[in-house]
């Protein structure tokens, strides 16, 4: 099995990385390099003159068409937004062109989310305006087109069509292993390869400035262009490096040597880097061959001499779903040493692209740190710098760094629970921080005041009630904000404190400069160490009230002896480590997000030894499988336990008794290969946990619990008994407990009605 030192390097650093204060200072939001003199000079690629060196990734498209592919107002003004706000260069999210090749794409009743760029005259107009409005604002725009999803496809066109998905060979569905993808034909290789030349010459004539060619993270292009998963035997496309070669040679063919092609690629899947003997696994251990550095750099120098102007690149595929989709856990600038390697690479082997220039490289992840992605530049790792989230979280990144204005950036969280969670749950990709994200065609950019300017209290300075009341004072409103703590934030204070939660420390110092300037700018205060009570609200003669007190920590107290046991919140626990500073063993109940976090937390930062009990069978359920996927690949490497299907019945001397599920169908709890299906998806082929349930004891000298907040609707219906004759809202937690995408959304959207 092949592996390559570096990636083995940066797999394993990834998992601790945050101990490294240094690396950690890294994504903090300074303006220390200010004035950004690299990241905002032009850069020539193939003939076209980019004004900076800022690339908005990839983000969006998915069911922002209508259902029959065309481009619908909200792209158009979703990606104008990011255009206006100062980026260089767009790119577009996935847009097959293989309707009828690759059946995972297209749905019942030749529906699609995606936006189509074939079939049809009638799709083009879009894309015309989109291209348009881009350059009014003096940014480019690509268009990204892809071969289609091959094995990680929707596998459910096999139930709906009665067609099995494609892939570069036979090989496993992502979704659900059980189903074999079919190997294309090489007819079908040259019908794609035609469709994306096609898709080229109509890009050149819609006005759009290039075409971006997704040829990463285990699509379809990377399939037929990887070993590890194009396994074919005979034809000419069991040549691996033939048919992106062949692509770009086709698209050279229907344009001209001046269109510039950008190419997204991995310089390596690291999987046997990553799962290292656990490659054995059945859904696995057919991508054991998959391209070494060297492989990819070579493969990279022959698309140089077929036609490509600019690459990206980065790790990882869908089995490893982290790496190309790198979570808030991750370090910033977490593939710059990717992006170095191929840069030096092209200037030893003086690679030039057909049009006698350098050919520039882009580094992705976790960049959107001003200071840091500036540095990356002055320090010649790379050529520009490509952000995705941080550009969902603010559309105004570039013109707000440009101008010198970084901590009024709002940070990216690291979350995806907006961004990529929303799209897999069947939305559309948004943002949780950013409620106007993918909504611009609806909400201005400066909300509409209000006719009837009145005076409101909002209760609780949680995210939700932060958005509301700053919102609601924008709008012309008197607002008092009330928090019964000596800090805004709620429980974002105590989910700051580890490590890998770095992004969310960001934030809060971001959510603490919006308070100090709406305190400065509208009729806002900020009341503090404050307890308001519905008596002295009717009181204070307010015509609105919006509770939004959060939620309330689930106990275990009805178990029984919990009053013997000694036990912690898991919030109480982050807030304050000395809690458990006698313990070695603990024991945390809980799978969730908070239950993971901290087990992690007290592992890695406080050398704890810790086991994880869960009762259903996924550990994070409904959590981004990046995010989970990360965690649980390296509490797998840390040695901690994870016990799911497992109840805990009683609290004993010394620990916990639980009763377990050992039937064989219990899922292994570290697998991240494979995702958990949402749960509207039926999967008939999946195996039925049985019971076989034994109880067992579980030694540890103290009990963390992590059962989840729930809503806490307490104090919205005593304000709402009270004051009767008033508006009364419950929002963010305390009406539904669970994400800041819900809560600074029902914060936003609330505040622009009152």
């Amino acid at each position: 099995m092949k592996t390559d030192k570096k990636i083995q390097e940066l797999t394993s650093f990834y998992g601790d990385w945050f101990l490294n204060k240094e690396k950690l200072d890294e994504g903090k939001m300074t303006s220390n390099l200010y004035p950004y003199t690299e990241m905002f000079s032009p850069i020539q690629v193939n003939r076209l003159t980019i004004k900076n060196r800022l690339v908005m990734a990839p983000m969006g498209n998915i069911s922002m068409c209508d259902e029959t592919g065309k481009v619908s107002e909200k792209m158009i003004t979703y990606f104008t937004e990011r255009a206006k706000g100062g980026v260089g260069l767009i790119t577009t999210g996935l847009v097959p062109v293989t309707h009828g090749i690759d059946n995972s794409i297209t749905e019942l009743g030749e529906l699609s989310y995606f936006p189509r760029f074939d079939r049809s005259r009638t799709v083009y107009a879009g894309w015309r305006d989109l291209a348009a409005n881009c350059h009014s604002y003096g940014s480019r725009l690509f268009i990204q087109i892809t071969a289609g999803l091959g094995r990680v496809g929707n596998p459910q066109c096999l139930v709906n069509q009665f067609k099995l998905p494609v892939s570069a060979s036979w090989n496993k569905n992502w979704y659900m292993p059980e189903v074999p993808c079919m190997q294309l034909s090489d007819h079908k290789c040259k019908k794609i390869i035609a469709n994306i030349g096609q898709a080229a010459a109509d890009a050149k004539a819609m006005n759009i400035d290039g075409i971006y060619l997704h040829g990463h993270e285990g699509y379809l292009i990377e399939q037929m262009t990887n070993p590890a998963f194009n396994r074919r035997k005979m034809g000419k496309y069991a040549d691996w490096q033939a048919f992106g070669i062949d692509m770009i040679k086709k698209i050279r063919e229907r344009t001209d040597p001046s269109f510039p092609i950008m190419y997204r690629i991995d310089l390596s899947l690291a999987l046997n880097e990553t799962y290292g003997d656990r490659m054995d696994a059945p859904a696995l251990k057919n991508y054991k061959a998959g391209r070494t550095i060297a492989m990819t750099l070579d493969y990279m120098k022959n698309l140089v001499k077929a036609g490509v102007d600019l690459f990206d690149v980065d790790l990882g595929c869908y089995d490893n779903w982290w790496l190309p989709h790198p979570p808030g856990s991750m370090p910033p600038g977490c593939f710059l040493d990717i992006a170095k390697i191929v840069k030096d690479y092209f200037e030893e082997e003086k690679i030039l692209s057909n049009a006698g220039v350098p050919v520039p490289v882009v580094a992705v992840g976790k960049l959107g740190y001003p200071d840091l992605a500036e540095k990356a530049l002055r320090e010649k790792k790379c050529d520009m710098v490509m952000l995705g989230r941080p550009l969902l979280a603010d559309a105004e990144w570039p013109n707000k760094a440009r101008t010198g204005r970084v901590n009024e950036i709002r940070p990216c969280i690291g979350c995806q629970e907006a961004c990529l969670n929303e799209f897999v749950e069947a939305g559309h990709p948004q943002c949780a921080v950013n409620p106007r994200t993918a909504f611009e065609e609806i909400y201005p950019e400066v909300p509409v005041p209000a006719e009837k300017p009145c005076k409101i209290a909002v209760i609780g300075a949680g995210p939700a009630g932060i958005m509301c009341a700053v919102t609601a004072a924008r709008r012309g409103h008197e607002v008092d904000l009330f928090e019964k703590d000596s800090r805004i934030g709620g429980r974002l204070n105590s989910g700051s404190v580890p490590g890998i939660k770095f992004d969310i420390a960001n934030y809060l110092e971001y959510l603490n400069g919006v308070i100090e300037r709406a305190e400065k700018d509208y009729k806002f205060k900020l009341h503090l160490n404050s307890e308001a009570s519905p008596e002295s609200i009717k009181a204070a003669g307010y015509d609105k009230i919006v509770v939004a007190v959060g939620t309330k920590d689930f106990s275990f107290d009805k178990i029984p002896g919990f009053a013997n046991a000694k036990t912690a919140q898991a919030v109480a626990v982050l807030e304050n480590p000395d809690l458990v500073k006698d313990a070695k063993d603990i024991i945390v109940i809980g799978g969730g997000v908070v239950g993971c976090e901290t087990a992690y937390f007290l592992n890695k930062e406080h050398g704890k030894n810790v086991t994880v009990v869960e009762m259903t069978p996924y550990f994070m359920n409904h959590t981004c499988t990046a995010n989970r996927g990360y965690l649980l690949k390296y509490m797998y490497d840390s040695k901690i336990n994870l016990l799911n299907c497992t109840k805990l019945v009683e609290f004993v001397d010394g620990g916990v008794k639980v009763s377990r599920n050992h039937h064989k169908n219990v899922p292994d709890p570290y697998l991240t290969w494979t995702p958990i299906l949402p749960e509207n998806i039926l999967n008939p082929l999946a195996k039925k946990i049985g019971e076989n349930f034994k109880d067992e004891i579980i030694k540890g000298d103290m009990v963390i619990m992590a059962g989840g907040g729930r809503a806490d609707e307490a104090a919205f219906l005593k304000y709402q008994e009270v004051c009767l004759d008033k508006e009364v809202y419950n929002i963010g937690d305390s009406f539904k407990g669970g994400k800041v995408f819900e809560a600074t959304k029902s914060g936003y959207m609330l505040a622009l009605s009152l």
